[in-house]
């Protein structure tokens, strides 16, 4: 049966079986709507057991001591954590409360890594507290935790962050250079109170080769750490291993294609034209990469089988001959087919200039990472309880913030078949980042509640009933 909806050029999702018998029943996503409220994220975590199969047999094809770490700041749901650790994974915690929640949800403190990038007190004291790992950004934060490590009389684990030397690698916010942190350790004792167990860098995007690069520089100073007696057993590469959310290649090209060609002030495919980022054909920067073909295994495979110019061993040879653990901390990767946001039609109008419009029960930030929009068609679900007569239009989505720019998506989209008030539009896979990165409760309109499957039934999820410090 064709789609109820799809973008005027299409690009249509990848769905999991459970997705596709959730929005297969129209009665029960009403219901859901109902009991729960619009929007509603919707979780499965049973794919990321694939997920988190497929990774760790690229790492075990080239013998090497790897370990999985859930970004929990992908997704705020505590059966993220559940499903995590009972894979064996740990978790990387990005504020207090993540930590908080996870510790009181059982994880013990050897399967945490604490990666903010600033770094209260209360989080420091509570990481040190429970035996947690921190990750290091700057001089200042490893004086505060030397500072309360010494309070304490505990010796406490941190991996340095890593700035890239390289000069094909850009500039970052995130760590320091090798020399400012063999610098700053030779300047200062930590003998007593901070103990280096391991090396962690952060990246933007999602390049292997960069990856491959500071990887070996990572070694580079775990070799130079050892000759100055620490002991640093780990490098830990963050986050940034890339997923496909679209099967056909072909569709990706062609919307980049039709956005380069569009007139300018053309509506048929963008919100006011909206090139997204883009300058040409060539996908943006400022959207993630909705089609790849280098995913997960493989792109860690490639990580893995790089070797440097004029060089024959491998990034696998290296670790291993140091007798080094990769870690990782991959959020949307490991998410991907684990969650569904679905809300409801709230009204069919036009602009003042007669663009039809299509009103949701949601705002842009509760389906929308940092980039410039959410590229997949979503699914319309035409509900038995909708008002209004349906008729082939087209049409964009709109939100509830009292703004002009408040679109869903930026993308225009078709209804071949109507759509009206009470009907249910489903985003698909937004389980990493999409939901919650960027939420907002602005207008003191509330979050979207969380459920996930429980055995045969939706539940809430615990996160929902928590109370944050």
């Amino acid at each position: 049966m064709p789609p109820l909806m799809h973008g005027t050029v299409p690009l249509t999702a990848r769905l999991e079986p459970w997705m596709e018998r959730l929005v297969g029943d129209p009665v029960l996503c009403q219901e859901l709507i109902e009991e729960h409220g619009s929007p509603l994220n919707l979780h499965d975590f049973s794919p990321m057991s694939r997920n988190i199969a497929e990774l760790r047999d690229a790492a075990a094809a080239h013998e090497v001591d790897f370990q999985i770490y859930l970004a929990r700041k992908a997704n705020k749901t505590l059966g993220a954590i559940d499903q995590a650790i009972a894979e064996g994974c740990g978790i990387d915690v990005a504020s207090f409360n993540e930590l908080d929640q996870c510790l009181k949800r059982g994880v013990p403190g050897d399967r945490l890594i604490v990666t903010a990038a600033v770094k209260s007190l209360a989080l420091l004291r509570l990481a040190v507290d429970h035996g947690v790992v921190l990750s290091l950004d700057n001089v200042d934060e490893a004086l505060d935790l030397q500072e309360i490590a010494a309070e304490t009389g505990k010796r406490v684990s941190i991996a340095l962050r890593l700035a890239s030397s390289n000069k094909s690698i850009a500039p970052t916010r995130f760590g320091m250079r090798a020399e400012q942190w063999l610098s700053f350790l030779e300047e200062t004792d930590l003998s007593e109170t901070l103990e280096v167990s391991g090396i962690h860098f952060h990246l933007n995007g999602y390049s292997a080769e960069q990856r491959a690069i500071v990887l070996r520089e990572s070694l580079e100073l775990i070799d130079a750490l050892r000759e100055r007696s620490h002991k640093p057993e780990f490098v830990d590469i963050g986050g940034g291993i890339p997923m496909s959310y679209l099967d056909d290649a072909q569709q990706w090209t062609d919307f980049w294609q039709a956005l380069a060609e569009l007139p300018e002030g053309d509506e048929s495919l963008t919100w006011k034209s909206d090139r997204l980022g883009a300058t040409g054909a060539t996908p943006s920067g400022a959207v993630y990469p909705y089609h790849q073909k280098l995913i997960r295994g493989e792109w860690l495979g490639k990580v893995l089988e790089s070797t440097a110019d004029g060089e024959e061993q491998t990034v696998a040879t290296m670790l291993k001959e140091r007798g080094v653990q990769l870690r990782c901390e991959p959020g949307r990767s490991l998410l991907d087919g684990c969650g569904l946001t679905l809300a409801e039609v709230a009204f069919t109008k036009t602009r003042s200039d007669g663009l039809p419009l299509v009103g949701l029960h949601m705002n842009r930030t509760q389906c929308r990472s940092t980039s410039a929009d959410y590229l997949l068609d979503p699914i319309l679900i035409h509900s038995q309880r909708s008002r209004g007569e349906r008729k082939e239009s087209s049409a964009f989505l709109v939100g509830a913030y009292c703004i002009e720019e408040e679109l869903i998506l930026r993308r225009h989209f078709e209804f071949p078949g109507g759509v009206t008030k009470g009907d249910l539009v489903a985003f698909p896979n937004t389980g990493g980042y999409l939901m919650h990165i960027i939420e907002s409760a602005s207008h003191q309109l509330p979050l979207a509640n969380n459920l996930r499957r429980g055995g045969q039934r939706w539940v809430r999820d615990d996160i929902d009933s928590m109370i944050l410090s």
